[in-house]
């Protein structure tokens, strides 16, 4: 199995998160989004959107978006519930990383990070703090009811939350203001198998 991403890319972080809490072994490929190298041919052939993580299974099948990655390798593991509801409710929070979460702290974070704050993507980058915000306010009112965000067990939705997240500081976001978020941010970086951003 191979994998392709770039472990700078939070999106990335997820899979290989998980693939190293389950003990998944693959081949990790990197790709430079920056050097637009997935805009190649080659990578196009695997994925017409041009996207990382993109996942070639040992059967030579594909899996892009990295939530929808998350949910394969996650499925009769204690990653992802077998209750029908609970599973539901995993779900409920990924769909909200993709809607509600990253495109405003992920965003501000390249912003910031990557492009080193350009003048004409000021008034952006500051737009985005509140709709970051509120997602954090979100979570950490979850997190002040229960250990993770879908009850006392990890889940997916833990790992795709957290990717961008623990990094949130690097997009103008001050993760001291959120001491439920900062807890859980630890509970995750103890895990045996646990991986970084590199």
């Amino acid at each position: 199995m191979i994998v392709y991403g770039d472990l700078q890319s939070g999106n990335c972080l997820k899979v290989k998160l998980l693939l190293s809490l389950l003990g998944v072994e693959h081949e990790w490929k990197h790709v430079n989004i920056l050097e637009k190298e997935t805009q190649s041919p080659e990578f196009l052939s695997l994925n017409p959107n041009g996207k990382i993580p993109t996942v070639v299974l040992d059967d030579g099948r594909v899996l892009c978006e990295s939530n929808a990655i998350l949910g394969y390798f996650a499925e009769d593991t204690h990653y992802l519930p077998s209750d029908s509801f609970q599973k539901a409710k995993v779900y409920e929070w990924l769909f909200f990383e993709q809607y509600s979460h990253e495109p405003y702290i992920a965003v501000a974070r390249f912003i910031q990070k990557y492009q080193g704050m350009p003048e004409h993507r000021v008034d952006e980058y500051h737009s985005l703090q509140s709709g970051g915000n509120k997602a954090l306010a979100i979570m950490e009112q979850q997190l002040a009811e229960t250990e993770f965000l879908v009850g006392s067990t990890i889940t997916i939705a833990d790992i795709s939350l957290y990717a961008y997240t623990h990094v949130a500081h690097e997009g103008g976001f001050e993760l001291t203001d959120y001491p439920n978020i900062q807890r859980w941010i630890d509970e995750i970086a103890s895990l045996d198998g646990y991986i970084g951003m590199s």
